[in-house]
């Protein structure tokens, strides 16, 4: 066991998979131009009614070589997010013995919806369907089948922390590499769209009546969504590092976060000390933004009490939904994306443009708003249920 003494680790490759897009080029594309119409009106999800979600529009992979239960949408989102990594990953193979790779990756729903049709089926017809695996619904499955599909014995996790759960991960994983029990690592989140998810959170009051309004006067909640967002973490070499993280418990209440942030002020904070940052040198920070009541608006005044506000910020979630165990891997790959090749252009904040008047004005972006020289810091939150917070920052 080495330990990684220089404490590198970057963020060599990302592969994302969501409503904007099938590829890292359509998405960044995409997002870059404020693209909202991957949100769409959907039946069939909801026991009564129609919501609008951010739908994964692609032909996936099959997995009928594989066992049946690695059988799931989930899976199969995960692995049209593999194949655009497989270069990097033979290469990290070529010099890092197998069991010293690692899988770490969110999720909240896992095989929930094959699941669901199974008990559909039984009640209809007395038994579950043949292809039926119990197996597929447990949490443990995405990290599985990842480490069967690539073929690597290193430590193979699922965190399910809901909406945290695939930030935590780059957490995780960064603390195995430093450890030295680990050399590299497939890190990252996949959630698919399912009748569990999108019935909880009507419950809640917590779904939006249209398409999702961030941080708006009229905001009025989420549209859940779906995507796979999957990195390659090495030590050796990559254009964007991991700078720095932070979490926090602050334990509020069990779906409501602590009205004035105090456990997302202690995320950011954590960061910017672990990266040893000012929050001034940060360029750009992609807020958890999922368009409710109370997490706009704690958000704002965290945002405002650590940076003040004047650094541009904005939410995804107007354009790709709230991928839920996906959504810290997902944004945390636009922030990615947005900080490769040359790009100006930061990620929109896409709204009605009705501002509340009730929070702080932070500095939300704009569609085609350039900084001049591009971006070298990049801050992504997340936070879930129960008062879990986390923010990572990346960066050139």
């Amino acid at each position: 066991m080495t330990n990684n003494k220089s404490g590198n680790i970057f963020l060599s490759d990302f592969s994302l998979v969501n409503a904007l897009g099938n590829n890292n080029q359509d998405i960044k594309q995409n997002m870059l131009a404020g693209i909202r119409a991957g949100l769409v009106e959907r039946d069939g999800l909801l026991n009564e009614g129609n919501l609008f979600v951010g739908e994964v529009n692609a032909n996936l992979p099959t997995l009928e070589d594989k066992p049946d239960h690695f059988k799931t949408r989930n899976n199969q989102l995960a692995k049209l997010a593999l194949l655009a990594l497989e270069k990097e990953i033979e290469e990290v193979k070529l010099t890092t013995p197998s069991h010293r790779i690692g899988v770490i990756v969110g999720t909240s729903t896992s095989g929930i919806f094959e699941g669901e049709q199974a008990v559909v089926a039984k009640n209809n017809q007395g038994e579950f369907p043949e292809s039926y695996d119990y197996r597929m619904q447990e949490m443990f499955n995405l990290a599985e089948f990842i480490s069967d599909e690539l073929n690597i014995s290193g430590p193979a996790y699922t965190i399910s922390t809901a909406c945290s759960s695939s930030a935590k991960a780059f957490i995780t994983a960064k603390e195995l590499m430093l450890a030295g029990i680990i050399d590299a690592a497939i890190v990252g989140g996949v959630d698919s769209l399912c009748g569990m998810t999108v019935n909880g959170f009507s419950a809640l009051d917590s779904t939006s009546s249209g398409i999702c309004q961030p941080s708006s006067i009229n905001r009025d909640g989420i549209n859940l969504g779906e995507a796979a967002a999957l990195c390659v973490l090495r030590q050796d070499k990559g254009e964007v590092k991991l700078l720095g993280c932070g979490e926090s418990s602050d334990a509020h209440h069990m779906s409501a976060p602590h009205p004035e942030g105090e456990g997302a002020v202690s995320a950011m904070q954590q960061t910017l000390i672990q990266a040893q940052l000012k929050a001034s040198d940060v360029d750009y920070i992609n807020l958890h933004g999922t368009a409710t009541k109370k997490n706009d608006s704690m958000e704002a005044i965290a945002v405002e009490q650590v940076f003040g506000t004047q650094t541009p910020c904005s939410s995804v979630k107007g354009m790709i939904g709230h991928t839920l165990g996906a959504a810290g891997a997902t944004e945390l790959g636009l922030c990615w994306l947005m900080l490769t090749q040359d790009n100006e252009l930061y990620i929109p904040h896409c709204w009605d443009e009705a501002r509340d008047e009730a929070l702080p004005l932070i500095a939300l972006t704009s569609v085609g708003q350039k900084k001049e020289g591009g971006f070298n810091a990049c801050l992504s939150n997340s936070f879930a249920f129960g008062g879990n917070n986390v923010s990572v920052l990346i960066g050139k």
